[in-house]
């Protein structure tokens, strides 16, 4: 089966040649894939739209020799009030980065698309004195549904999360500078 159809969440993208974008979805069916998009960069794409950061979208896809190619795509879901509060999209696009570090590539696993989902359906009507809570929890049940955390409640709850993180990636996380910034501007 080259042709198929699945919904996921646009986590990442990034240009490709003159007017092709790669995105990466994190789907329920298989996991994190890397899709080229065609010709989405110019000014006369239908789907340029639809394959924005952060929305659910239902795709077609060819599986390719080496990447899927889209075929078409409409979103379902664009997470407004994440959009269009700053702090609310930190923490998606830091949900975004540690969904694209931590999970490896074409391996089915709902319950973490569940979960992501989940969360960013919460975020999408939380008030601002949840984000952390939301934020922490998120990051705890990532790294126990993968496999790198066991801990109690109790503890979980004292856990620093992101430097737990970047010790795992061996990298700095992109988004904890966001954090850093936004608090700030309260």
């Amino acid at each position: 089966m080259r042709s198929f159809k699945t919904s996921g969440i646009v986590i990442k993208r990034r240009n490709f040649n003159e007017s092709d974008r790669i995105i990466t979805l994190y789907t329920k069916d298989f996991g994190k894939i890397q899709v080229k998009a065609s010709g989405v960069r110019k000014i006369t794409s239908r789907r340029s739209s639809h394959i924005e950061q952060l929305n659910f979208v239902e795709v077609g896809l060819y599986r390719g020799a080496s990447l899927y190619t889209l075929t078409e795509a409409q979103m379902t879901l664009t997470y407004e009030n994440v959009k269009g509060d700053l702090k609310k999209t930190g923490i998606a696009y830091h949900m975004c980065e540690l969904i694209e570090g931590l999970c490896p590539e074409n391996q089915e696993q709902a319950q973490i698309f569940s979960l992501f989902k989940q969360t960013l359906d919460k975020l999408e009507v939380s008030d601002e004195n949840s984000h952390q809570t939301l934020i922490h929890e998120f990051e705890i049940r990532l790294l126990t549904l993968l496999g790198f955390w066991h801990g109690t409640d109790e503890v979980s709850e004292k856990l620093n999360t992101h430097q737990f993180i970047e010790e795992i990636l061996e990298r700095k996380l992109k988004s904890h500078r966001i954090f850093e910034q936004l608090d700030h501007i309260s």
